[in-house]
């Protein structure tokens, strides 16, 4: 974790892959990591997959699925929180390969999962996509896999 506060992975423009069950602090330390960047002057956007997609189909109706593409393009880091929790449509395939290889080598990209890697092939459904997807996402990250008990469940505890 020490060597990811230092936010050296953006310079770099290395991937972050946190994956782990619910609760155990996968979207906590992508804030974190996206707050401290923003203290250090990178540019950092914050979405949950899924309202990403949806914002991503909704502006290929009212026109504005470029421009936002264009917004996620620029930032320095783009945390995508909660992925997979569904599988991906046709529309969401095509629009993450785009966010993908537009920041390939460019930028840097946090995911936080409670999907194993090992399975995010069958999340993203075809084949070809789902391969040119996880080769650009996976292979220059660091990988942070957590485990433990949801911290929700244990600040209930304390509380009875």
């Amino acid at each position: 974790m020490l060597r990811l506060a230092d936010c050296t992975f953006i310079k770099n423009r290395e991937n972050v892959i946190l994956i782990g069950p619910t609760g155990v602090g996968k979207s906590f330390i992508a804030s974190a990591l996206g707050h401290q960047a923003c203290i250090m002057g990178h540019k950092t956007l914050y979405f949950n997959v899924q309202k990403l997609f949806a914002r991503l189909k909704a502006g290929l109706a009212d026109g504005t699925y470029l421009k936002l593409i264009a917004k996620i393009e620029k930032h320095s880091l783009l945390i995508l929180d909660d992925f997979g929790l569904k599988s991906l449509d046709t529309h969401a395939r095509q629009a993450l390969l785009e966010i993908i290889e537009d920041r390939h080598y460019k930028h840097a990209t946090i995911i936080a999962s409670q999907i194993p890697v090992s399975k995010w092939h069958q999340i993203i459904g075809e084949s070809a996509v789902a391969d040119a997807i996880l080769d650009r996402l996976v292979h220059n990250a660091h990988r942070l896999e957590l485990s433990g008990e949801s911290m929700r469940k244990r600040k209930k505890r304390k509380k009875e």
